[in-house]
């Protein structure tokens, strides 16, 4: 067999497209090994088995969707801000789905802690500043929007909206507005 020069770098570049390509559930060693007509113990020299591959892949999407959430943050606060947030999570979702689904990977605590997940927060909650929540209001506000992002861009990918109208587009655009009216109003406790 000819060597394709492997690294543990292109192997999870090349696991991160194929999770576009085929679902993030189709990412294992074998389907990887497939991909570069090599033999599957080739590439255990890069990466322990598929639970690692994957949870490599959810890093490197984890790490992607910071590195574009903190440009399109940057200068930006309150509805400007939350409205750039949301659009980086479901413009990154659509493009790559698979890496979106990666991102959702359950991660060992320790993984977490030292992956851009903390980041995701750290940004979430300077959005928050801008709208004077104290916790524990703002922790719930982070899951809020955490949760109101994930499942609208779930359910738009899964084609839930695409059988009525108005457009999802319109739709964002109306929810965006919502939780900007929410944040600005948070119930008293």
């Amino acid at each position: 067999m000819v060597r394709v020069g492997l690294t543990t770098e292109r192997l999870v570049r090349a696991g991160a497209e194929l999770a576009d390509e085929a679902g993030f559930d189709e990412v294992t060693v074998s389907a990887l090994a497939r991909r570069f007509d090599v033999k599957v113990a080739s590439l255990y020299s890069h990466v322990r088995n598929s639970q690692d591959l994957r949870t490599r892949i959810a890093l490197l999407a984890l790490e992607e969707l910071a590195d574009r959430a903190s440009d399109a943050l940057a200068g930006r606060a309150g509805k400007d801000a939350l409205s750039a947030l949301a659009n980086v999570y479901r413009d990154y979702a659509h493009e790559h789905p698979g890496r979106y689904a990666a991102a959702q990977l359950r991660l060992d605590p320790e993984t977490a802690a030292a992956s851009a997940g903390v980041r995701h927060a750290q940004m979430t909650r300077a959005i928050l500043r801008g709208y004077d929540l104290a916790e524990p209001d703002r922790t719930h506000a982070v899951r809020l929007l955490g949760s109101v992002f994930h499942g609208y861009v779930s359910l738009e990918l899964g084609g839930g909206f695409s059988h009525s109208a108005p457009d999802t587009d319109e739709t964002w655009t109306r929810v965006l507005d919502a939780l900007d009216a929410l944040l600005r109003t948070w119930p008293a406790a």
